[in-house]
């Protein structure tokens, strides 16, 4: 398995994030229960946010293939996303 980092950028709907977010939440949270995700949470930059999360997966399109039924993404609320494979080197989540 590789790991990826993929960040979202989020809609500023906020009335529609604060919507869904509790089954956005879920949606990852079984994910990472399974050991998909292992780690996701918001991030912010000036007037964008959005979140970083970190996944297990076998190429970059079975990472996003992943987050495909995300209820943020399903409901637009993801305006922009991006993946990188990231080569961990050191920590608790390298391998060997």
């Amino acid at each position: 398995m590789n790991t990826y980092a993929i960040t979202y950028v989020y809609s500023s709907d906020t009335a529609a994030l604060d919507e869904h977010r509790p089954a956005h939440r879920a949606y990852l949270g079984a994910l990472a229960v399974a050991g998909s995700i292992l780690a996701s949470g918001p991030v912010s930059q000036g007037d964008m946010s959005g979140a970083l999360i970190i996944v297990r997966a076998e190429n970059t399109d079975a990472a996003l293939e992943l987050l495909s039924q995300d209820p943020f993404w399903l409901q637009g609320l993801v305006v922009d996303r991006a993946v990188v494979e990231w080569k961990i080197v050191i920590g608790k989540w390298a391998q060997s």
